[in-house]
């Protein structure tokens, strides 16, 4: 059956083209579970036949985990914690997931979003903490394309080199978002730090 479905997607992605991409990761940006590990290699194979461009793939990637991001966050704005808590069972959104992004969300504030992106089991549910905690929306929107963008990109390429061997790509991918997911934090740690150093700066100068 996975391998039905994988061809599928395969097919997929070639007769749909960028709109496909868009509606596949909308899907998988949403509670349901659909892997962005077997959506875009495939088009990153694509791009190494030229069929497709990086430009396109990445964009196309991009704008879907937004948008399925931003249902996730709108839900959440509107109808709240307690019913998440309590309905999300019958949609795909246990307690226990809900709760794992919200601490996320609280232990890392509005950067969360951005990580969070990077994170398997966490990505799919990151998005509904930040609405019901009303984050900004721009900054929301922000670090959301951000995070999507460059793990569409690391799966784009793994696709380009490895083509469409689903077992491999899996593998493959799982070991290059530990390694984004580690840039990511040794970039945020760098912000930390030049930003306090900046505030200390700030607040030693007369008048401030």
């Amino acid at each position: 059956m996975l391998n039905t479905f994988f061809n599928w997607l395969v097919e997929t992605i070639w007769s749909m083209g960028y709109g496909g991409i868009v509606f596949l990761m909308f899907i998988e940006s949403t509670f349901i579970p659909l892997p962005s590990e077997i959506v875009i290699p495939p088009a990153g194979y694509l791009i190494s036949q030229k069929q497709m461009s990086w430009f396109g793939v990445i964009a196309s990637g991009t704008a879907g985990s937004l948008l399925g991001a931003l249902f996730n966050y709108v839900i959440a704005l509107y109808l709240g914690r307690p019913f998440i808590i309590k309905y999300g069972k019958y949609f795909g959104v246990s307690k226990s997931h809900f709760e794992k992004g919200e601490r996320f969300f609280q232990a890392h504030g509005s950067i969360s979003t951005f990580v969070g992106r990077l994170i398997l089991g966490i990505r799919h549910y990151i998005s509904f903490p930040a609405g019901v905690a009303r984050m900004d929306i721009k900054k929301f929107c922000f670090y959301t394309s951000f995070g999507a963008a460059i793990w569409v990109w690391v799966l784009a390429y793994v696709g380009y080199f490895i083509g469409n061997n689903k077992e491999k790509v899996l593998a493959v991918s799982k070991e290059w978002s530990l390694y984004a997911v580690l840039a990511c934090v040794l970039l945020i740690c760098g912000y930390i730090i030049w930003h306090r150093k900046d505030s200390k700066k700030t607040a030693n100068i007369p008048g401030k």
